[in-house]
Parts: structure tokens; sequence; C-alpha cells
């Protein structure tokens, strides 16, 4: 199959022509295509940097609902997902052509009841997170997640996981294999050990401090707030009437999220955009999240490449390069006007197929 698009690519609006032969974009002209967009907007696939396939509100699912979750992402042109953390084993789905690429971070790495029933594997002794930590690496795509801190029933609030010299073991076990760790943290305390044990990423990170801010920008640490899960958050709370002091804090956190984030942006931090679609947020959500991030002061324009060409690069994978697989969204309109736009592109090619969604 011979296909041919034409229209303006981002973040430079500069004039982008492409042929793709063989599920692989070309930059030179290719004789016979068929043209199958001509005049909009030309994309890489966008990217979900924070999309559990394969996860659900009681943990793992069928294979069959985990193909409708992926299924759902490509409709709305995220083709390439960051699976921060499922019980669900979504490898066989590599093998197939019309699902979008998924890049696995393994399991969630927690202790017994210190994070949500049935997601995580709960490791009785903290000195086992190294040794984890290394069989995810092995496991995975290049990424491991911790979950950096859970409510204790004991002291009826937020508190850390992992003391700090297990942290810089196992974060330091994950990089002798290759592999980036990221970790789920919401309130204050987590974040100064996960950070200086050298961690990659954060996801959520609600409880950001101008230290913890501080440190990210110093150690190089990215940020994926996942913004949209903040509605979650006075749920959370009202749920919580055994544990006032929690409910507080969740309150508080999310009083506070959009500020913080964005002084961390404004202080460098990189930040790219994941929905954290799975258990209590639906999927296909990319566009919402790319919407809430104008909101902590990021362009329209910054903040789509914050779920696009920005996001690919820092997850090591190729955009409209030639010889890269051919990944690409299209839209008519203007893509950056919202999410009546960006969440039904006219026409999705994902190695080199043509899906039209709507």
């Amino acid at each position: 199959m011979r296909l041919h698009v034409r229209g303006l690519g981002l973040p430079d609006e500069t004039a982008t022509e492409l042929w793709i032969v063989d599920g692989r974009i070309s930059a030179e002209p290719v004789a016979g295509a068929d043209t199958v967009f001509d005049g909009g907007w030309v994309l890489p696939g966008l990217v979900d940097a924070h999309c559990h396939v394969g996860l659900g509100q009681q943990g793992a699912i069928e294979l069959d609902e985990a193909i409708a979750q992926a299924e759902t992402e490509r409709d709305v042109g995220a083709l390439l997902l960051r699976d921060c953390g499922s019980p669900t084993d979504t490898r066989s789905l590599d093998d197939r052509e019309d699902l979008p690429r998924i890049i696995r971070a393994g399991r969630h790495l927690a202790r017994p009841k210190r994070y949500i029933a049935g997601f995580a594997i709960e490791l009785e002794d903290e000195s086992q997170l190294p040794s984890v930590v290394a069989e995810q690496a092995r496991r995975g795509d290049g990424w491991v997640k911790l979950v950096g801190d859970w409510i204790d029933r004991q002291i009826g609030d937020l508190a850390p996981l992992w003391s700090d010299d297990v942290l810089k073991a196992a974060i330091g076990a994950a990089h002798a294999h290759g592999a980036r760790v990221t970790a789920h943290v919401f309130s204050e305390d987590a974040l100064p050990g996960l950070i200086n044990a050298g961690i990659d990423c954060i996801e959520h990170g609600t409880g950001l401090t101008d230290a913890s801010i501080a440190l990210m920008v110093e150690h190089g640490t990215a940020l994926v707030p996942t913004l949209i899960n903040l509605e979650n958050f006075p749920g959370i709370a009202d749920s919580a009437v055994r544990y006032p002091i929690y409910a507080a804090h969740m309150r508080e956190l999310y009083d506070r999220a959009y500020h913080r984030v964005a002084a961390a942006r404004e202080a460098g931090v990189p930040v790219y955009a994941g929905s954290d679609a799975g258990s209590t947020v639906v999927h296909g959500r990319i566009a919402d999240e790319v919407a809430a991030l104008t909101r902590i002061g990021m362009s329209a324009t910054e903040a789509l490449g914050a779920a696009c060409w920005n996001a690919r690069r820092w997850l090591g994978r190729r955009g409209l390069d030639h010889g890269a697989s051919a990944d690409l969204v299209c839209y008519t309109e203007d893509p950056r006007l919202g999410p009546h736009v960006l969440n039904y592109p006219d026409v999705v090619i994902l190695r080199g197929k043509v899906f039209r969604p709507w």
C-alpha cells in the first residue's frame, strides 16, 4: 500500500508532504501513491504518557477488554501509550497492527495494604525492592513503576512507602538494566527521597513544594501531572470519613495542584501529558489532558507538544522522520483549537494502515 498526505506540521506550521510505503514514512515522492489527506494539519501520532491498558477498577481484566481500551485510544489518535503499571500481561497486543504501540512499566510495586487492592506486586520486606525492580526492568519496555506514597492507616494520612537507601538501590538497579523509573506520588513527603535517589519521572506530583521543584530541576526529573485525574480528589476525600486528616490533605492537594504544577513548569521541569486512564478515568481523554495543560500556563502549541512531538522525543520514539513507522494523525481544523477538534482526527494512520474513526 502506497499513501500520500499533505498539510501543515507543528510546532512551526511548516508545509508537510509525506509518502507511506510498506508501513514506513518516506520524505521522497513515491509513484502511484493514493492521497488520503490533503489540506489541514499532519502530526505524529499522539502520546498518552500515563495510560493503563489492561487495568480496570478491580485490577486485572480480560485481554478482550484491554484490546477495547487500546482501540479507544487509537480512535482519538493516541498511537503511543506509556502504560504506567498494569496487572494484565498485554505483550501479545504487540502483534496487532491495528493497536497503538505500548511502552510498559510492568507491575506497580508497593507494600502490603499500601495501594489499591489487586493492582500491585506487594513486597513484605522493602529490602526486596531492588531485586524486584530489576525483574520488572527485564520484563518491561524501559520503565519501572513504584508507588511512592499512599495512605498509611496507622497514621491516617498519606506517607512514603520506602526508605531513602532502598530507593537509591532500587533506582540504581533499574538504571543498571537500562530502564527508567517513575512513581505515583500525591503528597509532599515522598518527593525528596525519590528525586535524590535519581528517579526519572514523577506521576501526579500534587504535593510539589518550592524545594522539591528545585530538586527536580537539579536532577532533570520529568513530571506527568495527570491533571484530569484531579477530578477524583474531592470524591476520594468525601469517601474517607474514617480518616479525616487524610481527607483534609486530599482536599488541600486538590486546591493547590494547578498552582504547584504551574510553578514546576515555570521553573523548567519538563512536563508531559498523561490521562491516567484505566481505572477511575475512562480511556480516550488525552485531548482533555492537553486542554488542562493550558491552565498551567502552556500555550496551545506547547500543550499539544507535551502529548505529541516533545513526548515522543522524551520517550525515544520517532515522529514524522524519513524511515519512521507511519503513525500519524490528520486534522482538517487546527488541533490546537481544543478537544472538540483534537479528540476527532479526520484520518488516523497506524503502521501505514488508514483508520477513519468518525
